[in-house]
């Protein structure tokens, strides 16, 4: 079991992330890889430290919140780390939101200054005249009259900074919620919180300072941060940052020029890669030797694929489960002990039980919502009191996902509290259904939200995304039917399936099962 770790009441999370990497002798061993860059350990606290007396000198106050929105690049490392280090509070975005949604994320964490990227920066300017609190814009890329320049006010700025004397307790850093489920929440993570997040880099991917990581997933979400900078930072390993979009030709280019040893995905990418490597294309080198682990996370990974990529590679995906809220992956498969279909079991420092909507326990076998006790996870949602008293509860913390655990104590996820359907008074999991229908060789992709038949009773209805060179047909949706009713009871078999193109997915790619019933009630069934 993995001790987890004693904090002091003073505490500063830089002081182990970047500190203790100089004092036990990593200064000079690489800690980023970026295209033709291989920056140290040594640089980077520079660096951090330089940025933190920038916002400083600028008069920025300790707990004032400055948003960070740019891709995956070294500036990354040093924006999250300096202003951890002067007690300021980072708050995370996506680089693929719209203008609004920036104008929404500044005017509700009331930001004092955004360090922004110069390809989102458009963006920014579109609304900001309504920014209420922003002072000032700071600019990674080409300058910008009026605002200020990244690289500029670091070079001007002292490369020797001091750790803040904070408390463990004081607020840490935000990022706000991919919107799976609506409007985006800002979760509030306290200046401990990194620290109980190794459960998953010790028992899951045994990262040490050998390791190099790669992650498709970007750093503005929680389940790239964990991959590429807590994980790394972590254990002391190294990290290859790509800014670009996770296309599957690219990302096996990456891999085959970097060898990292850690990779990680989500389903989606998993399935292109495969779709990719099917096409056979000519001069492709789909060489994965260098990679020891593969993780999945973000939705659950469908049994074809876990079996193609083992086949393929020789290699068992590690499918897990976190949650921005939570920190980390809490739940995971490990080496040695995976499942096929399931999410494995809870690592060591998180609690869990699943109940009924009243939160009463529920008989092994049978699904509930999982309740969780970690001391890594959120402190609250920035602004939303009743959201904090459904879902924060004492020590506990209410995922929204449902679970139940085989007879070996493995847990099976059964999709969100919100997802779930019932057809005939019974309940029936997306997650199910929609993997019954990936193995229909037709398919690439799908989703599954309840819908309403003539006589208002509810069914499953599937969004199906059809492979290259097939194409939709009423014979075809009975053949994608009869094949599912084979594979699983009956009554779930989807009684209506529509062809699309594509899926609505957040950026982290997962399904917005909650767009497709929008577009259930606005086209109907037909």
């Amino acid at each position: 079991m993995l001790r987890m770790p004693e904090i002091p009441a003073e505490f500063n999370i830089t002081t182990y992330l970047m500190d203790r990497h100089l004092k036990e002798g990593r200064g000079n061993n690489v800690c980023i890889y970026y295209e033709d860059e291989k920056i140290t350990y040594a640089e980077v606290a520079e660096r951090a430290n330089r940025l933190g007396n920038a916002l400083l000198n600028l008069g920025i106050e300790r707990e004032n919140r400055v948003l960070l929105c740019m891709p995956d690049m070294p500036e990354f490392f040093y924006s999250f780390l300096g202003t951890m280090r002067t007690g300021i509070v980072p708050v995370l975005l996506s680089t693929m939101a719209i203008a609004q949604d920036y104008l929404y994320y500044v005017n509700d964490s009331r930001a004092k200054a955004a360090i922004v990227h110069e390809s989102v920066l458009p963006l920014f300017m579109e609304v900001k005249d309504q920014f209420k609190y922003l002072k000032h814009m700071i600019v990674i890329g080409n300058a910008v009259p009026g605002l200020l320049s990244f690289s500029e006010i670091c070079k001007e700025a002292s490369p020797d900074l001091e750790a803040a004397d904070t408390n463990k307790d004081d607020p840490g850093f935000w990022l706000y919620s991919s919107g799976t489920t609506g409007q985006p929440k800002g979760i509030v993570h306290l200046q401990h919180d990194l620290m109980y997040l190794t459960a998953h880099c010790d028992e899951v991917v045994k990262a040490t300072p050998d390791d190099i990581s790669f992650s498709l997933s970007k750093m503005y979400f929680s389940y790239g941060r964990n991959n590429s900078f807590d994980t790394v930072l972590l254990s002391g390993g190294a990290v290859v940052l790509f800014p670009g979009m996770p296309k599957p030709d690219a990302l096996i280019e990456v891999v085959r020029k970097y060898r990292p040893t850690i990779y990680y995905g989500v389903p989606s990418s998993y399935m292109a890669l495969l779709a990719l490597m099917d096409k056979g294309v000519k001069g492709v080198d789909y060489d994965f030797s260098s990679v020891r682990a593969c993780v999945s996370a973000g939705e659950a990974l469908p049994r074809v694929i876990f079996d193609r990529w083992k086949e393929l590679f020789g290699i068992e995906i590690l499918d897990g489960l976190g949650s921005s809220d939570v920190g980390a992956i809490y739940l995971s498969c490990v080496p040695g002990s995976v499942k096929p279909g399931s999410l494995g079991n809870l690592l060591s420092g998180y609690e869990g039980k699943l109940c009924d909507e009243e939160g009463n326990e529920v008989p092994r076998g049978e699904a509930g919502n999982l309740w969780l006790k970690a001391e890594g996870t959120a402190q609250c949602y920035w602004n939303k009191h009743q959201k904090n008293k459904e879902c924060f509860i004492g020590e506990w913390f209410i995922t929204g996902d449902k679970f139940y655990q085989d007879e070996e104590g493995y847990y099976f996820g059964v999709g969100r509290a919100d997802d779930m359907l019932k057809a005939g008074g019974i309940w029936v999991s997306p997650i199910e259904v929609e993997d019954a229908i990936l193995h229909h060789p037709a398919v690439a992709e799908c989703g599954v939200v309840p819908a309403a038949d003539t006589d208002e009773l509810v069914k499953p209805m599937a969004y199906v995304v059809l492979k290259e060179g097939c194409e939709g047909s009423p014979e075809l949706v009975k053949d994608i039917q009869d094949f599912v009713r084979k594979n699983i009871a009956h009554y779930k078999f989807p009684r209506w399936i529509k062809f699309v193109t594509e899926l609505p997915r957040t950026a982290t790619g997962k399904i917005q099962r909650y767009k497709l019933r929008e577009r259930v009630k606005i086209e109907g069934v037909n």
